[in-house]
This record gives C-alpha cells, structure tokens and sequence, in this order.
C-alpha cells in the first residue's frame, strides 16, 4: 500500500495524543473490539434505569440523532418502506485527539419494536457496516447489547485502531444513554407538575 507510512504516522500521532484525550464518562461501558484481517467487530453492552419504550425511542431516533450524539453533523430519515423497515443517511466526523475522520453512510434498517434494531450499508465510505442491537429487561434495566461488523476502507493498525475504535463507540453510546436519562427525567418531572396542580 502506498500510503501506509503516512497513514501509520498519523495513526501513531492519534496513539499518543488521543490516549489523554479519553473520558472517565461512560467508563462502565463494556466495549471489545475484535480485528481479524481488514474486520472489525465490536461488541458492546450496557445497563440504563429506562424502560425498553424510553431506550428504544432515543436509539431509533434517527431525525433527531445528530442533536444528541456530538460526532454525527446530519442524521435523518431518507425513505420508508413501512413501519418497521426505513433507509437512513448519516454524516459526520470521528475525532480524537488531531485526528478526525470524516464518515459518510446509506443504511437500510430493520426494526423488531422494543426489541431489536439492525443495520445494513446500502452506501458510504465503508465496505462493510453491519449492526445489530438487542433490548432485554433487566431487574428495572434496559440491557442494551449491541455489534457492529465493519470492513473500513483504509487501512487501520490493530493497536492504536482498537483504542480509537473502542473511544469511539463508547462515547456515542454513553452520549445515546444520557438523553435516555434526560428524556426520563423530563417525563417524570412533567408528571410531578401535573399531580401537583
């Protein structure tokens, strides 16, 4: 590959800087990232004090997606083919530490209500993007497990991509679960007021 010197340069220069520049917000966040080859999988799992309705309205809010997850620019609806079966565009930049990387993606999505969420590329600046998100009630939780199946179009070294990889998911699900809780805590708060009038 002709570029790989540059890109290992920038990649090293992504290691050092980015490494401080990681949140203690969301660290309970279980994230493992998998690359074997050109594949990346990863699998992350959290709990969060919502119902599966109020988790499930914030993950598929895909109009309103960019004003809570800080590294999308334009999230919106595309098309629909029924209730449970939609096209999204998504745009936006991952950045850590210098470094940002601009991503681009058409995806088809499934939905099983409640339940579970799954994504395929129909076009973008990937090869590959394949995700999948399960919701399952857990003792007055929501478990959110989610896997993503990715081939990028540029090379990633396996170290220092798995950091950055592992930054990235985490913070857009930890940005996802604080609207979940914010949303929450509006409704009940909304409801106090009522009960009080």
């Amino acid at each position: 590959m002709r570029n790989a010197p540059f890109l290992l340069f920038v990649w090293s220069m992504l290691f050092t800087a980015g490494s401080s520049a990681d949140s203690l917000e969301g660290k309970d966040i279980e994230v493992q990232v998998n690359m074997v080859g050109e594949n990346i999988v990863i699998d992350l799992n959290f709990a969060v004090a919502a119902t599966r309705q109020e988790v499930w309205e914030v993950l598929t809010d895909f109009d309103g997606m960019a004003g809570f997850v800080s590294n999308l620019e334009e999230s919106k609806v595309v098309s629909v083919s029924s209730k449970d079966k939609f096209t999204i565009f998504q745009r936006g930049a991952a950045i850590y530490g210098p470094v940002s990387f601009p991503f681009e993606s058409i995806r088809e999505v499934r939905l099983v209500p409640h339940r579970k969420i799954a994504t395929h590329l129909v076009s973008g600046n990937m090869r590959k993007l394949e995700g999948i998100t399960h919701l399952t009630d857990e003792g007055g939780q929501t478990r959110v497990v989610h896997r993503t199946d990715a081939i990028p179009k540029d090379w990633i070294p396996e170290a220092v991509g798995k950091i950055f990889v592992k930054h990235e998911m985490r913070e857009q699900f930890n940005e996802m679960r604080n609207e979940i809780i914010k949303r929450k805590r509006a409704r009940l708060k909304e409801t106090d007021v009522r009960e009080k009038r």
